[in-house]
């Protein structure tokens, strides 16, 4: 058998060319070994290899790829999501319920923009398909629209986020983020008297909905951000972004353009790990660096 070097780097080079489904590696199999190895195809090296990958080259191979899957894309605050992680050289799978829209939303995107089929009420197991073994993270900024199904937010917000977790432990994925919403504690911060919390608990109760997937994740074990806005507005970004630990804020408002921007930047620092944040936006507030926002709030 080859070297597990040798195989590692015909992995690393058949990750690399995902796209070239029919490429043989065999020629970079080192030719002094005892037996010559089989020819391989790309999926047999996938299964062979990969248990004797190394951690190490698989971050090199995420460090090739940075794929992310977002799930809501064509929502507001999903689209801006995209938007930016493309601007910053992340490949971009973009999960959708409605094709006809997506490609309407993101008319003029280029090649590192994949678009998929994924209803996140449909169960965790179409979710694996649609997320693929080449998404490093998933970002959910999933939400409903209010209308006549009372039972929408629970579908969305709670199973529909507990279908992705699911789907992200059987694919391996280690880092998952997700956009709540401030007052999602708001009985237990005494603040159930507050319009903002009637408001959006007569919908179903859409909070307590966030809150209960919000839980789902902080057991899950895996590596979550959790980003809880304020009112969400279409403008672009005003003022600075302040930043809180969670159960803090229980008013304020901010961009979705800045709520997105949180997002992307939460993927690339160690700060954010296992954190809960709360954010808004206040033109009195100072500017900080991210890594000192994400750094000022503790883990829970």
């Amino acid at each position: 058998m080859a070297s597990p070097l040798i195989i590692r780097t015909c992995y690393l080079s058949a990750r690399h060319h995902h796209h070239h489904h029919h490429h043989h590696c065999s020629f970079l199999f080192s030719t002094t070994s005892p037996k010559p190895p089989k020819f391989h195809s790309l999926k047999s090296i996938k299964m062979e290899g990969a248990n004797e990958i190394t951690e190490e080259a698989k971050e090199n191979v995420n460090q090739n790829k940075r794929k992310i899957f977002v799930a809501g894309a064509t929502g507001s605050t999903g689209k801006s999501i995209v938007e930016q992680l493309l601007a910053k050289g992340f490949e971009v799978k973009a999960g959708v319920r409605d094709l006809a829209k997506a490609r309407a939303t993101f008319s003029k995107h280029g090649p590192s923009l994949q678009i998929v089929i994924a209803d996140v009420t449909e169960g965790s197991d179409k979710l694996v398909q649609a997320i693929g073994d080449d998404s490093e993270a998933v970002i959910c900024a999933t939400g409903f629209r209010p209308g006549w199904d009372l039972f929408a937010p629970w579908k969305v917000d709670n199973l529909g986020t507990v279908n992705l977790v699911e789907a992200c432990r059987k694919l391996g994925v280690k880092r998952f983020i997700l956009i709540s919403s401030i007052l999602v504690n708001g009985a237990a911060m005494g603040q159930i008297l507050n319009p903002a919390y009637i408001f959006l608990n007569i919908f179903g109760l859409t909070l307590v909905a966030k809150l209960q997937a919000e839980n789902h994740i902080r057991k899950s074990g895996i590596n979550y951000t959790i980003v809880r806005p304020g009112g969400l507005r279409n403008e672009p970004p005003s003022g600075n972004l302040v930043m809180e630990p969670e159960d803090t804020l229980y008013e304020g408002t901010i961009s979705r353009d800045l709520v997105a921007e949180v997002a992307v930047e939460a993927l690339g620092l160690p700060e954010a790990s296992y954190k809960v944040v709360e954010i808004v936006s206040r033109a009195d507030a100072p500017k900080r660096t991210y890594e000192d926002l994400f750094g000022s709030i503790k883990q829970k």
